[in-house]
């Protein structure tokens, strides 16, 4: 383990969370709150202080990058970047808690949207737009946009995305990784930047506009409104819906959209999938929200935004669909679990795996009824190596544990059985809300210090999809040789 590597690249990105502070420092300053300003200088000179001792005392001699140092750098980053982010919250006693504090960033920066604030609406500016801008700054990887802007030092940085990018492969787009990550980033920008018009466009403030557009992209999802967006025209819900879906779809087919390879596009099995689970999953909500509605379009219009920003675990509301129908909220709950694509700023499980899950049930049926046959799993035309299948079968099974141990955990909490399970789910899926005492219009402020902290690292393994703060926290990760 190169160890001065690794703090030498986190403190690279301890000075940029330092320089990223200052966007909404200027937000503050522009609505005239003094102490959110001071706060944000303090954190700023902080990070910028302990970022260049970091990476003046710890420049490494060797700065060849391997898996493991790829996994470490990544996992610590993740832990520090949040612990920094939440000096804010601290600082100006906005959130006095730490716990809170903590929580709260960490939901940001996951792009989770799961809230313990129960007065949104009182908060600063400053603060609101920190919020949101941690969801732009998880979405796609902090260490990403590293990469993105910082000549590289080491031929191997594909060990840190396959480590911070969700889903069970990434590839380059481009030979080099440094402009695969400008590409991508490059897109998420120009999409913020697209939708934040149309809201615009909708009547919806400069403020308002900018936050959603960050939150939305991050597919975050913290609001700013005690309603979330039910208070917004439907209009304004329609370009949310819309980018929510958009976000939620994998970025290299973006790409190949613009080289306009569009039957390389359009041949993505993940895509289609994507596609029919929404129109699917709308379809039967509709059916059973509309008795409540009597209105067929604003049963649409619910039904389709609640699929959107539970597929991309955006976590917006447009309604509380806490008191929908059973069968409703059972649509949503499994939707809970899927995710969006692999390759885009959504959590949950990932449609690649769950594609790949079944086609690997598939072949061992095949397998028991023709004994001698050797089937092979095919995703887009392609086989599938064995090592990847095996680390979609090992991953769900870690992924099924974690959420059971979250769910034990939290069982001790004085919470029925709804609230606790959807908890867990939610927070290892980075969705935001869930059902019962954290519903769309509730928050997580009623579980105790414990539980949050609890749920603040089950936010970041779920968002790191486990590996990294696994092989971060075992001792041999650290041995020299």
């Amino acid at each position: 383990m190169n160890r001065r590597l690794v703090v030498y690249n986190v403190g690279q990105i301890i000075k940029l969370i330092g320089v990223l502070m200052i966007l909404p420092m200027i937000v503050s300053l522009c609505y005239g709150e003094t102490r959110c300003v001071v706060s944000f200088a303090i954190v700023i000179a902080f990070s910028l202080a302990l970022g260049f001792t970091a990476t003046i005392v710890f420049k490494p001699d060797k700065k060849n990058l391997y898996a493991r140092e790829g996994f470490a750098t990544v996992a610590l980053s993740w832990i520090i970047l949040s612990l920094i982010g939440c000096l804010p919250f601290l600082i100006t006693r906005e959130i006095p808690n730490f716990f809170d504090a903590f929580f709260e960033t960490v939901s940001g920066f996951t792009t989770t949207g799961s809230s313990i604030l129960t007065d949104v609406e009182s908060m600063s500016h400053g603060l609101l737009f920190w919020r949101s801008f941690t969801h732009w700054i998880g979405g796609m990887g902090v260490i990403v946009l590293i990469m993105a802007i910082l000549p590289s030092e080491s031929g191997r940085s594909m060990h840190i995305m396959r480590a911070e990018m969700p889903g069970p492969v990434v590839g380059k787009l481009v030979p080099k990784i440094r402009d695969t990550a400008k590409i991508l980033y490059i897109i998420y920008f120009v999409l913020t930047v697209v939708e934040m018009i149309f809201l615009l466009i909708g009547g919806m403030p400069l403020f308002d506009s900018a936050v959603h557009a960050l939150g939305t992209a991050g597919t975050g999802g913290f609001g700013i409104k005690a309603d979330s967006l039910s208070g917004y025209s439907p209009y304004l819900q329609w370009v949310i819906t819309a980018f929510m879906l958009i976000f939620g779809i994998n970025f290299n087919i973006y790409y190949f959209l613009l080289l306009r390879k569009f039957s390389t596009a359009l041949k993505n099995t993940e895509l289609w999938v994507f596609i029919g689970t929404v129109l699917v999953s709308s379809g039967i909500i509709t059916y059973s929200i509309y008795p409540l509605y009597n209105n067929f379009g604003d049963s649409v219009r619910h039904a389709v935004f609640q699929v959107a920003t539970i597929m991309s675990t955006t976590g917006y509301s447009s309604t509380d669909f806490n008191l929908w129908p059973e069968l409703a909220k059972g649509v949503i709950f499994v939707l809970m679990f899927v995710g969006g694509c692999a390759g885009s700023t959504a959590g949950g499980l990932k449609l690649a795996r769950v594609v790949l899950l079944v086609k690997i049930i598939k072949r061992d049926v095949k397998k028991l009824l023709h004994p001698r046959s050797m089937p092979t799993v095919k995703l887009d035309g392609k086989t599938v190596d064995a090592a990847t299948l095996s680390g979609v079968t090992s991953y769900f099974a870690i992924y099924i544990f974690m959420m059971a141990l979250v769910f034990f955990i939290l069982s001790f909490e004085p919470f029925d059985f709804q609230t606790n399970i959807t908890a867990a789910v939610s927070c290892f899926n980075n969705v935001g809300p869930g059902f019962g005492e954290i519903g769309p219009m509730s928050s997580f402020s009623k579980y105790s210090d414990f539980s949050k902290l609890i749920l603040s690292f089950t936010m970041l393994f779920g968002r790191l999809e486990v590996y990294p703060l696994l092989l971060a926290f075992y001792p041999g990760t650290w041995a020299k040789k």
